[in-house]
């Protein structure tokens, strides 16, 4: 008996607004909030809410993908389908680059955030015993994965939910005030920022080929998922600028740690700190299962070394994806993420929207969920985004992108 070809469909509605929830609900609204609260004001939450509609153009664009062509790989296999081999390798080598090195950032964050909680190994330790204890769950099958993301996707929310009753009646209006100090200009600049904020919700459309009645779950999903993402960040936001000011956010790294600080309601500090860890340990689960899925649709198409295409007999997971994945993230957990890639991320997250975007538009009538007008607006706001990128990052994005070519060059010469 040889090994499946296939991955199992085991992911529920439930299940696949669990994996986007825990994929976008990270260092998004625990971090990037603070630095948005530094460029705009409190119109930053005006930012957050255009960046969530963007964020929910590519998202239906997405979903509607997934939904005609449910297999693993998202972009990376719609732009094979209906665009051209270079699009479709262009988004599959960018996700797996900026998503590498974000779960290296994602699992350090992690170590910091939990040794706060039990102060008695290494920050560094506790980032590497997550990425491990991560890889083995998700060795062991999708079903048991999707459990686990439900119960840290649950404690996050409860704590965040908890943070914003909490803050409620500490709320000072006057810290609303002015409420636009850069105007428009610094609507804009939060809106992209914060748009990074959203992009998990990709991961849904990655695991396309394991989520039961794609055509139906995947565009509930994304829709559900969006709506309760842009819901609780701008009533986090909301809080976190009525309780300190966005001044007092800018200063910090960790802005909702400070505003668990100024509450008087018994634990409310150890209970955010523990929200974050769990955040960060549903984003590193997410990118673990993204990354895999990813290496396993390249290596169908001999993208990457054809070892990676491999399904395990017994679980059904692409098991050696799993584990590269898991070493390289350890390997850069212990280095330090390579700033050089850190920056191009921001490069490489609109190329791939850009890509989702053109391929939904190409798609023929009869097989659009969706009018026209959606991925048009995506497409806007991603090539309007990527004007306020800097150039430097734009190089190097485009630097990361060469390498990838020569690399499948390299791949396919061997192979003749």
């Amino acid at each position: 008996m040889g090994e499946p070809k296939e991955l199992i469909r085991a992911l529920t509605l439930k299940d696949a607004v669990g994996v986007g929830l825990g994929a976008i609900i990270g260092a998004g609204i625990f971090v990037v909030t603070g630095v948005a609260a530094g460029v705009a004001g409190p119109s930053f939450i005006i930012g957050l809410f255009i960046a969530g509609l963007i964020a929910a153009f590519n998202g239906l664009s997405s979903a509607q993908l997934a939904a005609v062509y449910p297999q693993s790989g998202g972009t990376y296999e719609y732009g094979y389908r209906l665009l051209n081999p270079a699009f479709g390798f262009s988004a599959g080598w960018m996700f797996l680059i900026s998503k590498l090195t974000a779960a290296g950032v994602v699992a350090i964050g992690f170590g910091s955030y939990f040794y706060q909680l039990v102060p008695i190994l290494s920050p560094l330790k506790y980032s590497i015993i997550a990425v491990v204890i991560l890889t083995i769950a998700n060795y062991i099958g999708i079903k048991k994965v999707g459990k686990l993301n439900l119960a840290i996707v649950s404690i996050t929310l409860l704590t965040l939910i908890h943070l914003i009753f909490s803050g409620i009646t500490s709320i000072n209006t006057e810290n609303f005030i002015p409420f636009a100090p850069l105007g428009i200009s610094g609507i804009a600049e939060a809106s992209a920022l914060l748009f990074f904020a959203y992009t998990g919700y990709v991961r849904i459309a990655t695991l396309a080929e394991e989520v039961r009645d794609p055509k139906k779950t995947i565009p509930k999903a994304v829709i559900i998922t969006i709506v309760l993402a842009i819901t609780l960040y701008i009533s986090v936001s909301l809080i976190a600028v009525g309780v300190i000011g966005t001044e007092k956010m800018a200063d910090s790294k960790s802005p909702l740690q400070i505003v668990a600080n100024s509450l008087s309601t018994p634990l409310i500090s150890t209970i955010v700190t523990i929200g974050a860890s769990t955040a960060m340990l549903g984003v590193l689960l997410s990118q673990i299962l993204g990354i895999s899925r990813m290496m396993l649709a390249m290596g169908r198409r001999n993208d990457l070394p054809a070892i990676f295409k491999r399904i395990h007999q017994k679980y059904h997971v692409p098991h050696i994806g799993i584990l590269i994945t898991g070493v390289i993230i350890v390997l850069l957990t212990i280095i330090g993420s390579f700033e050089f890639i850190v920056r191009a991320a921001t490069f490489s997250i609109l190329l791939y929207y850009s890509i989702t975007n053109i391929a939904a538009l190409k798609q023929s009538p009869e097989k659009r969920i969706y009018n026209k007008v959606i991925p048009i607006l995506g497409l806007t706001g991603c090539l309007t985004m990527s004007v306020s990128l800097p150039i430097n990052v734009i190089i190097k994005g485009v630097v990361l992108l060469l390498i990838g070519f020569i690399f499948r060059f390299s791949l396919h010469k061997l192979k003749r």
